[in-house]
């Protein structure tokens, strides 16, 4: 997105402050439905005074860039799609890259440890490849949120655990933030992430119900192997379930390891 409108139509349509980034600087933040639901999960990067570069999940750019321009209006900005490969290095930091106008090293917080996103860049020759079961057992440790498996048009910011890396509270107004606001300041979300652990090697199918004392109390979304647990798993639980709380999934022990 460029243009002389593109930092101020930006801020009115994401739910972080991006009008006040840094040249070279970026931040996390989403694109909502007016009802807070999430169409986008987005890296915002400023590239210059009137260009930003909006990276999102594959499956959501055109969605994403449709949105942006059905709300354009009058704003003098220009919202072209564009195709960038990335890499994410682990246990890197951003200052071991020097990012150029081709290459671009952003911080990444999916995994849980120190880590880099490279664009249009290759890994270090040291680099050893990661298998995608490990990664995405990262993933579910570090309770990070995923589009189409954690999020979704059902769930809102703070049922997933994104306020903290993706809101401003202070910003101007912005789609959804009626519905954010009212939850953040007069209530609490019924429901959250949480990572559970269950013996075997058997992964949960998707939106596979939790039960409590013969209740459904909350559904799985995400599962990977783990060499200490068995499987690991993300899932929505409701707020009233105990921590220390064993949940049954179709006779499966399942142990909460976060809540």
């Amino acid at each position: 997105m460029n243009g002389q409108d593109a930092a101020s139509y930006l801020n009115r349509m994401v739910s972080n402050e991006v009008e006040e980034l840094d040249i070279g600087a970026s931040c996390e933040a989403l694109l909502l439905t007016p009802k807070a639901r999430i169409v986008a999960p987005l890296v915002v990067l400023r590239r210059a005074q009137d260009d930003f570069l909006l990276l999102t999940e594959p499956e959501a750019g055109e969605r994403l860039a449709r949105e942006l321009l059905r709300a354009r209006f009058a704003a003098k900005c220009a919202i072209e799609a564009e195709e960038h490969r990335s890499v994410v290095v682990l246990g890197a930091a951003e200052e071991d890259f020097v990012s150029s106008l081709n290459e671009l090293a952003l911080p990444n917080r999916d995994y849980g440890v120190p880590a880099v996103e490279l664009l249009d860049a290759d890994a270090p020759e040291e680099a050893e490849p990661i298998g995608e079961h490990e990664l995405e057992r990262l993933r579910i440790i570090a309770r990070t949120p995923r589009l189409g498996r954690e999020l979704d048009d059902r769930v809102m910011p703070a049922e997933a655990g994104l306020e903290e890396r993706t809101i401003s509270f202070t910003k101007g107004c912005y789609p959804g933030q009626e519905p954010v606001a009212r939850l953040h300041y007069r209530g609490h979300p019924n429901r959250g992430l949480r990572v559970l652990a269950m013996d075997g090697s058997e992964l949960p199918a998707y939106d596979a119900e939790l039960a409590l004392d013969g209740k459904a109390v909350g559904r799985v979304t995400s599962a990977a192997p783990d060499p200490e647990h068995g499987v690991v798993a993300l899932a929505y639980v409701r707020r009233e379930v105990p921590a220390e709380a064993t949940l049954d999934l179709s006779g499966r022990r399942i142990t909460q390891l976060g809540a």
